[in-house]
């Protein structure tokens, strides 16, 4: 089409409207929005006191942004480690490869909101999530 971009339809979506699915890591998701071949927009929650599983992921990349709750996140990548402070405003990038785990404050008034696109699209395939060992014993399924 003349090096145009082929057009999307617009979506609009509510967080109360979508399903709710377990993540890989064990994480509650509510996926809300995908521009095909691009990205997808989904909102991760965690309950106070749960971890998620450690993993890496095989063909995409994220942005977190922490829209609710508290808590840590660990990432490892190569030779290089980290565990920062999960709060409300605080975003963080996971890039392709990067070993991830996250918790929940143990304390919170309410669940670990993380608003995330996923670049490309999450696939939807049981290989993109790799198990890997993380620093905290998982305690959701």
């Amino acid at each position: 089409m003349n090096g145009q971009p082929v057009p999307q339809p617009f979506r609009t979506a509510e967080i109360g409207d979508t399903p709710e699915v377990t993540a890989p890591d064990g994480a509650t998701v509510h996926p809300l929005l995908v521009l095909e071949g691009r990205g997808s927009l989904a909102v991760f929650e965690l309950d106070p006191g749960e971890v998620t599983h450690a993993v890496s992921h095989a063909t995409v990349q994220e942005l977190w942004q922490v829209t609710a709750g508290g808590g840590e996140l660990w990432r490892r990548q190569g030779g290089r480690e980290e565990t920062v402070r999960l709060a409300p405003g605080t975003a963080v990038s996971i890039p392709l490869g990067t070993a991830f785990q996250f918790r929940a404050d143990p304390d919170g008034d309410g669940p670990l909101r993380i608003t995330a696109v996923t670049m490309p699209p999450w696939p939807g395939t049981d290989s993109e999530a790799r198990p890997e060992d993380g620093p905290w014993e998982a305690t959701v399924r």
